[in-house]
Protein backbone atom coordinates (compact mmCIF):
# COMPACT_ATOMS: atom_id res chain seq x y z
CA UNK A 1 0.00 0.00 0.00
CA UNK A 2 1.52 3.31 -1.05
CA UNK A 3 1.58 6.49 1.01
CA UNK A 4 -0.97 8.03 -1.37
CA UNK A 5 -3.38 5.12 -0.72
CA UNK A 6 -2.92 5.39 3.06
CA UNK A 7 -3.57 9.13 2.96
CA UNK A 8 -6.68 8.67 0.80
CA UNK A 9 -7.98 5.98 3.16
CA UNK A 10 -7.49 8.25 6.18
CA UNK A 11 -9.30 11.10 4.44
CA UNK A 12 -12.21 8.76 3.61
CA UNK A 13 -12.37 7.60 7.24
CA UNK A 14 -12.26 11.21 8.44
CA UNK A 15 -15.13 12.20 6.14
CA UNK A 16 -17.14 9.24 7.43
CA UNK A 17 -16.49 10.26 11.05
CA UNK A 18 -17.24 13.93 10.38
CA UNK A 19 -20.74 13.07 9.11
CA UNK A 20 -21.65 12.32 12.74
CA UNK A 21 -19.22 14.49 14.74
CA UNK A 22 -20.11 18.19 14.80
CA UNK A 23 -18.97 20.93 17.18
CA UNK A 24 -21.36 23.52 18.60
CA UNK A 25 -20.54 26.56 20.78
CA UNK A 26 -21.86 24.64 23.83
CA UNK A 27 -19.96 21.44 22.95
CA UNK A 28 -17.12 22.13 20.50
CA UNK A 29 -15.12 19.51 18.58
CA UNK A 30 -11.66 18.39 19.75
CA UNK A 31 -9.87 17.64 16.48
CA UNK A 32 -6.60 15.68 16.42
CA UNK A 33 -4.00 15.54 13.65
CA UNK A 34 -0.99 13.27 13.89
CA UNK A 35 2.07 13.66 11.68
CA UNK A 36 5.32 11.71 11.75
CA UNK A 37 7.05 14.37 13.83
CA UNK A 38 4.31 15.95 15.93
CA UNK A 39 0.73 15.92 17.13
CA UNK A 40 -1.73 18.79 16.91
CA UNK A 41 -5.04 19.39 18.70
CA UNK A 42 -7.67 22.07 18.16
CA UNK A 43 -11.00 22.79 19.79
CA UNK A 44 -13.31 24.04 17.04
CA UNK A 45 -16.77 25.63 16.95
CA UNK A 46 -18.11 24.30 13.62
CA UNK A 47 -21.16 26.58 13.52
CA UNK A 48 -19.06 29.76 13.47
CA UNK A 49 -16.04 28.07 11.89
CA UNK A 50 -13.62 29.27 14.58
CA UNK A 51 -10.76 27.55 16.35
CA UNK A 52 -11.26 28.35 20.02
CA UNK A 53 -8.14 26.70 21.49
CA UNK A 54 -5.13 24.89 20.05
CA UNK A 55 -2.00 23.10 21.26
CA UNK A 56 0.72 21.18 19.47
CA UNK A 57 4.25 19.86 19.81
CA UNK A 58 5.52 22.85 17.78
CA UNK A 59 3.84 25.36 20.12
CA UNK A 60 6.44 27.81 21.48
CA UNK A 61 5.32 27.34 25.10
CA UNK A 62 5.27 23.53 24.89
CA UNK A 63 8.28 22.85 22.65
CA UNK A 64 10.77 22.81 25.53
CA UNK A 65 8.55 20.55 27.68
CA UNK A 66 8.09 17.87 25.01
CA UNK A 67 11.70 17.75 23.86
CA UNK A 68 13.34 14.41 24.66
CA UNK A 69 10.08 12.62 25.50
CA UNK A 70 8.59 9.66 23.67
CA UNK A 71 5.88 10.54 21.14
CA UNK A 72 3.06 9.07 23.25
CA UNK A 73 4.26 11.05 26.29
CA UNK A 74 4.35 14.18 24.12
CA UNK A 75 0.76 13.49 23.04
CA UNK A 76 -0.35 13.15 26.69
CA UNK A 77 1.24 16.52 27.52
CA UNK A 78 -0.53 18.13 24.54
CA UNK A 79 -3.81 16.67 25.84
CA UNK A 80 -3.18 18.16 29.28
CA UNK A 81 -2.27 21.53 27.73
CA UNK A 82 -5.38 21.68 25.53
CA UNK A 83 -7.57 20.78 28.53
CA UNK A 84 -5.97 23.53 30.62
CA UNK A 85 -6.40 26.13 27.85
CA UNK A 86 -10.00 25.02 27.24
CA UNK A 87 -10.90 25.31 30.92
CA UNK A 88 -9.47 28.85 30.98
CA UNK A 89 -11.92 29.71 28.14
CA UNK A 90 -14.82 28.06 29.99
CA UNK A 91 -15.00 24.89 27.87
CA UNK A 92 -15.64 21.71 29.88
CA UNK A 93 -17.27 19.26 27.45
CA UNK A 94 -16.18 18.48 23.89
CA UNK A 95 -16.88 15.92 21.19
CA UNK A 96 -13.77 13.96 20.15
CA UNK A 97 -12.74 13.85 16.47
CA UNK A 98 -9.91 11.36 15.93
CA UNK A 99 -9.32 12.68 12.40
CA UNK A 100 -9.52 9.30 10.66
CA UNK A 101 -6.68 7.92 12.78
CA UNK A 102 -7.10 4.71 14.80
CA UNK A 103 -7.82 5.25 18.49
CA UNK A 104 -4.54 3.74 19.69
CA UNK A 105 -1.09 5.04 20.57
CA UNK A 106 -0.63 8.80 20.34
CA UNK A 107 -4.29 9.59 19.59
CA UNK A 108 -5.40 7.63 22.67
CA UNK A 109 -2.64 9.21 24.79
CA UNK A 110 -3.81 12.69 23.78
CA UNK A 111 -7.43 11.80 24.63
CA UNK A 112 -6.38 10.36 28.01
CA UNK A 113 -4.34 13.49 28.76
CA UNK A 114 -7.29 15.73 27.89
CA UNK A 115 -9.59 13.70 30.16
CA UNK A 116 -6.96 13.81 32.90
CA UNK A 117 -6.85 17.60 32.49
CA UNK A 118 -10.61 17.86 33.08
CA UNK A 119 -12.27 17.74 29.65
CA UNK A 120 -15.32 15.52 29.36
CA UNK A 121 -16.10 13.50 26.21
Amino acid sequence: MSAKDRFASRVRRHIRVRKKVFGTPERPRLSVFRSLMGIYAQIIDDINGHTLVSASTIDHELRAKVQGLKKSEQARLIGLAIAERAKSKGITTVVFDRGGFRYIGRVKALADGAREGGLQF
